[in-house]
């Protein structure tokens, strides 16, 4: 299979999730507002994979192009939650 292929992005989808975990794992207990907000991030950033190893067993084009759009839709949550982690880190 092709560097760029479908087994390609399973592996990096994994290694962001992993980088998510280690991520959230390094934030701080004792503010509560900042694990919230990273439990959403860390929810977001693990859901790739998944969305992912659906799309794979689809049974129509349009059924893979669906579970492709709500990986890249929890990327795009995942990218707020991280925004807003920077924020509060800042307070």
């Amino acid at each position: 299979m092709s560097e760029d292929g479908p087994e390609d992005i399973l592996i990096r989808a994994k290694k962001f999730a992993l980088r998510i975990i280690k991520l959230y794992s390094s934030l701080p207990n004792h503010a509560v507002a900042v694990q919230v907000i990273g439990k959403q991030f860390l929810r977001s950033g693990t859901s790739l994979e998944a969305h992912l190893r659906e799309a794979r067993r689809s049974r129509s084009k349009a059924e893979y192009i669906s579970k492709t759009q709500l990986g890249l839709q929890e990327l795009d949550e995942c990218q707020y939650w991280s925004n807003c982690c920077k924020k509060v880190a800042r307070l």
